[in-house]
Order: C-alpha cells, then structure tokens, then sequence
C-alpha cells in the first residue's frame, strides 16, 4: 500500500497542514522529504530504514555523501537536497537572531546554537560575538578537536573580538556523547577566558554546552 492509497488524515503531508510539523515524528517529517519510495518500500519505510540506520537526525545531516549514498534509495539528488535544507534552516536562525536582543531572549540564543552544533559528530568551539547592545554581530566556529586548554588559543579568540569590535561574547561547544555535564577543563577554560577578556573590557556572558538533548549554561551553573 503506498502513502496515497491511506487515510488523508494519516498521510505525514496532511498532516503536517492539519495539525502543523510538531506533530509529526521523525519518520513522517523524513517521508515528507523523501516523497516517494521504491518498489517495495513506501517513502515511510525508507525513512524508518534511514532512521534507523543513522539512529537520529543529527547523524543522518552529518552523514558523509557517500554513506548516505549507499543506503537504498537513496542517492546524490536525495544527499543535496538534504544538505540544503539544513543550510536554510540554519541560515533561518541566524537571520531570526540578529534581528532579536538575545539576552533578554536566551531560549532563542540556545536555540540557535544547538541547531548550529547539535548535530556534529565531533567537538566544536564557537563563539557568537555580539555588540554593546547584545545584538549578533557573527557567529563563528573557532576550533575543532578536544575542548581543553591546549586545544583552544586564547589570544586567536581576543585578537578576532577586537577585529569585530565585539563587546560580549557567548562561547558555546557540544559534547558528542550527548552528555552536557561541563567538564573540569570546560570549567578552568572559561575561568581562563572570563578573566582575559575582561581585561579588555569584553563580556563573557556565557559558555554554553550542547547535549544531545540538553544544555548546560555556565553561568547560571555559578562558573563564574
């Protein structure tokens, strides 16, 4: 049976128009995408395979073309558009934000910065640099590999704020085991930046830590 013989009101399209996306599961959001199936698999099985292949969205996005590729029914059409998608989103959010104050809108802030580094496989450091009046002036991934403090350089971070005129700035990094409980180095690493850009007269604000589906705030944790 394929989508179209169902029910309407069971069809992920209908769906989604009826009641809006937060009702789908991941697997109807994904048929939506798909569109259509294979002989012998409808557009729904497909996506059950991928989600189940892939285990969640943030690996399936940061899936390499040619694992994805290899999957049945998929292909470098499905791999592209799939891509794009999350480029819009993400450009989506960045346009949604710098029009906002974020710190009188921190679920908004958040928000952004897991979509930007929730779904990565490794770890990356990031800084949203912004300006007297908290407005976002650019986001920017700043280092890559294990966060601790001989991975990050302190002076490349001061030396890019000066050059973007910043006047506080949100650090943010994801933890790939999904677990966003702030590490000891996490806590030395911040103590370390707090200190050095306030000598410069530049804000930390806060050092955010994206789980897998939660978050850790520094600052409010008390870090400093």
């Amino acid at each position: 049976m394929s989508i179209r013989d169902w029910h309407e009101s069971d069809q992920p399209r209908e769906k989604l128009l009826n009641l809006g996306p937060q009702k789908l599961t991941d697997g109807e959001l994904l048929t939506i995408f798909l569109r259509v199936g294979v002989p012998g698999k409808s557009a729904l099985d497909l996506a059950h395979d991928l989600l189940e292949y892939y285990g969640d969205f943030r690996y399936l996005l940061d899936a390499p073309a040619e694992d994805f590729c290899a999957q049945h029914g998929m292909g470098l059409a499905k791999y592209a558009q799939l891509q794009a998608a999350l480029e819009i989103s993400k450009r989506y959010l960045a346009c949604k934000i710098s029009k906002q104050d974020i710190i009188k809108n921190p679920i908004d802030s958040i928000t952004f910065l897991r979509h930007q580094l929730g779904h990565k496989t490794n770890e990356v450091f990031a800084g949203l640099f912004l300006d007297s009046k908290h407005r976002v002036i650019k986001f920017e991934e700043l280092f890559e590999g294990s966060i601790d403090n001989s991975h990050i350089y302190p002076r490349t971070i001061v030396k890019r704020a000066l050059a973007l005129n910043a006047s506080a700035i949100i650090f943010s990094h994801n933890h790939p085991s999904g677990d966003p409980t702030p590490s000891e180095s996490d806590i030395q690493l911040t103590h370390r930046l707090y200190k050095l850009l306030g000598e410069i007269d530049i804000r930390l604000l806060d050092h955010v830590i994206i789980g897998d589906k939660t978050t850790t705030s520094l600052k409010q944790m008390g870090f400093f």
